[in-house]
């Protein structure tokens, strides 16, 4: 066999792989800058908000580099933005309410990108009996006037991990990584400490958030140097 035939194939997914790695590399070193930077939670300032929020803003970069496809991608730029303000608005603890109006923006334009085919309603029956048993125990610990925004949270959450196990690949994954991230930040914040759990929700949100942006190119290619 000519080995310079044999290597042709192999030639644009090398190519594409450098493309995708330089395009995620200001993701990895804005998560390294806010992992050593760790501002504490209690002196809620701009500078932290702005360090917290530049990996998820990196990856609106990244996703900006996607050539086909790019209803898909557009989709999950606007949950990335959105997520950044929600990233944003939990610095401060009075605006909780706002970031939890953003990110549940963000999951439904995540839903809309993943979309509804396959249904797969074998999955959603997987999810709600997981789903039902936690919020239930977290219910009991939820103050009374964040029990109404927090159910419809929770609703918009599991329909989008449901989606995201539809659509499989690394958007299945995010979707998990997502949903234990917020069930841990909010069973820390509304039940009980849980040890390590900024360092394990913010670990598991920035994983979930490439993992779902790096979803772009399981259909479309990203573009060529």
């Amino acid at each position: 066999m000519d080995p310079g035939k044999e290597g042709l194939p192999r030639k644009p997914r090398f190519s594409a792989q450098l493309h995708v790695g330089k395009w995620l590399s200001p993701f990895f070193f804005t998560c390294a800058v806010y992992f050593l930077l760790w501002i504490p939670d209690d002196q809620p300032s701009w500078v932290g908000a702005l360090v917290k929020c530049l990996p998820v803003l990196s990856l609106v970069v990244f996703l900006r580099a996607a050539d086909a496809g790019r209803g898909y991608s557009a989709r999950l730029q606007g949950a990335l933005l959105c997520s950044a303000v929600g990233d944003a608005c939990l610095v401060w603890p009075e605006a909780f309410l706002h970031g939890v109006a953003a990110f549940a923006a963000a999951h439904l334009l995540y839903l809309w990108a993943f979309g509804l085919t396959p249904l797969q309603p074998g999955l959603l029956l997987l999810v709600i009996p997981a789903a039902l048993p936690y919020y239930s125990l977290l219910l009991w610990h939820l103050p009374p006037d964040l029990v109404l925004p927090l159910t419809a949270y929770s609703l918009a959450l599991a329909t989008m991990l449901w989606r995201g196990l539809a659509r499989g690949g690394s958007a299945g994954w995010g979707a998990l990584l997502f949903t234990l991230s917020d069930a841990m930040l909010t069973w820390n914040a509304f039940a009980q400490p849980l040890p390590h759990a900024r360092l394990v929700v913010m670990t598991t949100y920035y994983s979930a958030q490439v993992l779902i942006s790096l979803s772009v190119s399981q259909s479309p290619k990203l573009k060529p140097n």
